[in-house]
């Protein structure tokens, strides 16, 4: 009488021979945390410096409108205040926005060169990993050959 195969072993022969490494998801939970560490750095300093940027814009005004709300001896002065005031207010602002947009001119090319790097080293490590794999997948198909 013919001998029925035992498939749980087979399957189970099948299964030894694909170990799973988990060093490669590892890696890149690794690298994943590591370039969120490094793109929480780049917003933090934007919201930092930006937070400088409206603490002193927003002093550069007090001081202004303080200088504004002093009593005048005659009325013509309380015109010439406001123009005054007006005016020293749109040259801090222009250099406000210019500042702010400096700001987020370096955040924005400090996470290119972030994103840069990143993809670069995630497709180094796949091209390791695929390599390794097709590596241990090969001396399993010879190993089973063999046998």
């Amino acid at each position: 009488m013919a001998k029925t195969a035992d498939m749980n072993a087979m399957f189970k022969d099948v299964m030894g021979s694909f170990p799973v490494d988990t060093s490669a998801m590892e890696d890149a939970f690794k690298t994943t945390a590591t370039l969120n560490e490094k793109l929480s750095g780049v917003a933090l300093t934007a919201a930092e410096k930006s937070t400088e940027i409206s603490s002193k814009w927003a002093q550069d005004t007090f001081a202004k409108l303080a200088e504004m709300s002093k009593a005048k001896s005659e009325p013509a002065d309380y015109a010439k205040a406001v123009t005054d005031f007006a005016s020293a207010y749109s040259e801090t602002a222009a250099e406000h926005m210019a500042a702010f947009a400096e700001v987020a001119k370096k955040a924005q090319m400090d996470t290119v060169e972030l994103m840069m790097a990143a993809g670069k080293d995630m497709s180094e490590d796949a091209t390791a990993a695929v390599k390794k794999a097709t590596n241990e997948a090969t001396a399993a198909v010879k190993k089973a050959s063999a046998k």
